[in-house]
């Protein structure tokens, strides 16, 4: 688009300087100015805009911190510190922005932020450091395009952003201005090698991923480039060069603000509702000689009528069957008989209605995507037949959540199971969001928008339980016949407490099960299950001591010392 522009810009010039060249024109008093090419146009970028004095302080700053609290370090608290500075750094560089401050979706991001940081000093989990990295990342897409509102074009536009602050950052470098001719020329080569050095570093990393040799020969010269700088530097280490190095580049990118106006220039085609279009409207009519456009264009959205009327009519008859067989069947009194594979029934039921689900709100969005949300004759009949639809389709919901509530009733709690408690969570919304769009005429957009903010409010409540102490609790009960031991003991080490308080209760379990070495589940005894109890805890312990920091420990890391140290 830039290129056609200039194109054109190029081509009014070119015209304007051919009359200037005419014998009746008057040419203006000045040298005559030279035309630009317009492939030089397009390929002429503007100069970097300098660093500010607050931006060179926080890289520095940055970089720095980034060391100290990463290097050699695991995720917790680390994590946390590091947030609230990536925060405190946009606060400062606030007033610059004046639009920042008027974005409610970037004081949404500064929360999400704060609160996930807090949850990986608290758990450290997984799923809390998916939520910060990902709350981070919006922050700084919201900042560098305040106008976006798309939380995936935020996070896409803070990926690019903070992809090219690091070498913009290097490239925008000028050596003293007191140096000599020798001094500039070396920085000058010393730049234009930095592109080459990166397409270097990328085919190394893949020659080292497929070449174990290759690997191996390289972490001897790494020891000995080590061995050296340590000689040299006794305070330097080769792991805190690269450890500065990248924390200067994730600070480059939280810190300097390379605009990526590609996601806000398409956001901003789209609106939160459905417009008439009166030039593009599905046709399944052959024209016909002497046909009028407005009656082929009245008699095509009949017909595309008549088909989702028919459709809604016929998948509404055949899902009132499946529910009502579903309510007689899972809904009142569900016992599983003897035999009955209880694993094999939610999975394979769960999966398909979750599926038949989505592919219902599919339809819905493609039948209620342009002109027939105007067509006045048989609107009302089609939406409340596309809402019948939606609300047996929260009924089949239902039935998907109480296969999933006997499964855990009878067989424990896991990770897909909340899993699939979460995603129906976000079914539910979304369904909501579906009849918003029939009844008000939402677009795609718009529904895509509340619901990512609702995928990102049920990321900040994962990151905010203690699961694995909670499936702990729940599955060690002495109302289940088989506990699968060896899954309780692959969780993170804040569950040890719990297993040891419960050592009588795994005693007198009537079957323990663990993962086989070759897949599949084996029985253990239970002299087996408190051996391999005892060796967890005492791994921990060892691994606690030894990462005596604090930049990677968490609060129930400490809690867990605490109760092992008391038991």
């Amino acid at each position: 688009m830039i290129l056609n522009f200039e194109l054109q810009s190029s081509f009014k010039y070119n015209k304007l300087m051919n009359d200037y060249t005419q014998p009746s024109a008057s040419w203006p008093a000045g040298p005559v100015p030279r035309p630009v090419s317009p492939v030089a146009r397009a390929t002429s970028r503007p100069a970097a805009a300098p660093l500010s004095l607050a931006q060179k302080l926080l890289l520095l700053l940055g970089a720095l911190l980034f060391d100290w609290l990463f290097c050699l370090q695991g995720v917790g608290l680390n994590v946390f510190v590091f947030t609230v500075f990536v925060v405190a750094a946009q606060l400062v560089l606030l007033p610059k922005v004046a639009a920042v401050r008027r974005s409610g979706y970037f004081w949404l991001m500064v929360g999400g932020s704060l609160l996930s940081g807090g949850m990986m000093a608290v758990y450290g989990s997984g799923v809390a450091a998916l939520a910060c990295g990902a709350s981070v990342l919006m922050l700084l897409g919201y900042v560098n395009q305040p106008h976006l509102r798309l939380g995936l074009y935020a996070l896409l536009t803070a990926l690019g952003s903070g992809v090219q602050a690091g070498p913009r950052v290097l490239l925008g470098l000028r050596a003293p201005r007191n140096a000599g001719d020798g001094v500039r020329r070396g920085w000058f080569y010393g730049r234009m090698l930095l592109v080459p050095l990166l397409v270097l570093g990328a085919f190394h990393l893949l020659f080292m991923a497929a070449n174990p040799r290759y690997m191996a020969y390289f972490g001897r010269v790494m020891d000995a480039l080590g061995e050296f700088l340590l000689w040299l530097l006794p305070e330097m280490s080769l792991v805190h060069v690269v450890f500065l190095t990248l924390g200067f580049l994730v600070t480059a990118g939280a810190v300097v603000m390379v605009p990526v106006y590609f996601y806000a220039d398409h956001e901003s085609r789209f609106g939160e509702f459905v417009r008439r279009q009166r030039d593009r409207v599905a046709s399944f009519t052959v024209r016909r000689p002497n046909f009028q456009p407005n009656a082929r264009r009245a008699l095509d959205l009949r017909k595309e009528w008549v088909a989702a009327v028919a459709l809604f009519a016929l998948v509404n008859a055949l899902l009132l069957v499946v529910n009502a067989i579903d309510i007689n069947w899972l809904w009142f009194g569900f016992v599983p008989k003897p035999g009955f594979d209880l694993t094999q029934f939610v999975h394979e039921g769960t999966y398909v209605l979750i599926f038949s689900i989505l592919l219902a709100m599919g339809i819905v969005l493609w039948f209620f995507r342009r002109n027939l949300n105007f067509y006045a004759p048989g609107l009302p009949w089609l939406r409340w037949g596309a809402t019948v639809w939606v609300l047996q389709n929260a009924v089949l919901a239902v039935s998907v959540g109480l296969r999933n509530y006997y499964y855990i009733q009878h067989s424990g709690l896991a990770y897909k199971r909340i899993g699939v408690c979460f995603f129906l969570l976000l079914v539910f919304f979304g369904l909501g969001t579906v009849l918003l769009k029939i009844w008000q005429r939402r677009s795609a957009y718009s529904l895509i928008r509340m619901n990512f903010l609702a995928v990102y409010a049920a990321l900040l409540l994962l990151a905010a339980g203690n699961w694995e102490v909670w499936i702990a609790s729940y599955n060690l009960q002495a109302r289940f016949r088989s506990i699968d031991i060896g899954f309780l003991l692959d969780m993170p080490g804040r569950v040890l407490p719990t297993l040891v308080a419960r050592r009588a209760l795994i005693d007198a379990a009537p079957n323990l099960t663990s993962e086989g070495e070759y897949g599949g589940t084996e029985s253990i005894s239970a002299p087996e299950a408190q051996r391999r109890l005892d060796a967890a805890v005492a791994t921990w312990r060892s691994r606690y001591q030894a990462h005596s920091s604090w930049q990677s420990r968490t609060y129930t890391d400490w809690r867990t010392a605490q109760a092992l140290r008391a038991q």
